[in-house]
């Protein structure tokens, strides 16, 4: 595609198909937002997590996954279209489809095609394929709107099966000493892909936030696996048999210290780096992100031969630095993206 298009047409395409504004990403032509942070008449939605989803619009698109999430942090009356994956609508000569993004399920990217220029709007993303989320797919595009939450050259996970390897041994450690095992973990996405990993290693008991959640995406047809919910009736020695998952927002309440004995975990990418800080009050910490690592941003944005990359949200203008330097033409862009598991923490 690059050799196709000088700067001049994409400086024409970028202003014609999609613009940066007070509200949010918005496509001109179609007359419609991608993830507004201020209330409009059509907002089209990447994925469920507070940051991506806001009250007050008149109409919402989604991914049919995502339904169930929208109804549950705004409301049941809701004016809802959904998506499958792949299939393509036009609004107001507008070509717009939904692909996997990878990052929770029902996450997925906006596909735009307008007299014959792309541009591919990726909200959050990971490459890697974590069993549970649809994998990511890129996708071919001139115009490619990038996340960096995680874009210096310090993130580097480590495969998916040696993180859980180390939970699974931290568990096990646990459970010798008869401790409780808690692990911190976003309601959405994250509680959910440790429920797949630690899979049939022990009764897993999860918070009512999570449980509402998965409730959702079992009436949709997704397959998880089994779970309890936690109720006041549940015993603290039923607990310590098992595996349990909360929110962030829980990690220093007082009721995880009337466990017997509890043992705490935060799962999130900043464990890479930032442990000391996010360790005051945890045991252990495992650098379990469903956003890309740096080798994953490159190889996305990469896949996508894009000839023009926007950088939100992270380590913007580090990211947006490097990629120019490599040839690819970068610019930050402000927005009102941010990480959810820092949002739920201050919740």
């Amino acid at each position: 595609m690059r050799q196709n298009f000088t700067y001049l047409d994409f400086v024409y395409y970028h202003m014609a198909l999609i613009k940066f504004t007070s509200k949010g990403i918005y496509c001109a032509q179609g007359d419609f937002y991608i993830d507004p942070w201020k209330p409009v008449n059509y907002a089209v939605t990447t994925h469920g997590h507070s940051d991506h989803v806001k009250s007050g619009n008149k109409a919402y698109l989604c991914h049919e996954l995502t339904k169930s999430i929208l109804n549950h942090r705004l409301g049941p009356d809701l004016n809802i279209q959904t998506l499958p994956y792949h299939k393509k609508i036009t609004i107001n000569g507008v070509k717009l489809s939904l692909v996997p993004a990878g990052h929770v399920i029902g996450s997925a990217q906006i596909r735009l095609e307008y007299k014959g220029e792309i541009c591919v709007i990726s909200g959050d993303y990971k490459v890697e394929y974590d069993g549970i989320t649809t994998q990511f797919e890129p996708v071919k595009c001139h115009t490619f709107v990038s996340e960096s939450t995680f874009g210096l050259p310090i993130y580097k996970w480590q495969p998916q099966q040696e993180v859980f390897a180390q939970i699974k041994d931290w568990i096990s450690g646990n459970r010798d000493k008869n401790k409780t095992s808690v692990l911190t973990a976003y309601s959405l996405g994250k509680a959910q892909r440790l429920m797949k990993g630690l899979e049939g290693y022990g009764d897993i008991y999860v918070h009512s936030s999570i449980a509402n959640l998965n409730e959702g995406f079992l009436h949709s047809g997704v397959n998880l696996p089994e779970t309890i919910r936690i109720t006041p009736e549940t015993r603290k020695e039923e607990l310590q048999k098992g595996i349990v998952i909360v929110p962030p927002a829980l990690s220093d309440g007082r009721w995880i210290k009337t466990l017997t004995s509890p043992a705490t975990a935060v799962c999130s990418g900043w464990m890479q780096v930032r442990a000391g800080r996010r360790w005051q009050s945890a045991d252990a910490g495992f650098a379990l992100s469903d956003h890309a690592d740096w080798p994953g941003l490159l190889s996305a944005i990469k896949a996508t031969e894009a000839e023009r990359v926007y950088i939100t949200h992270g380590f913007t203008a580090t990211f947006s630095k490097y990629l120019n330097e490599i040839g690819i033409e970068s610019e930050e862009v402000k927005t009102q993206y941010g990480n959810e598991e820092e949002e739920e923490e201050k919740s």
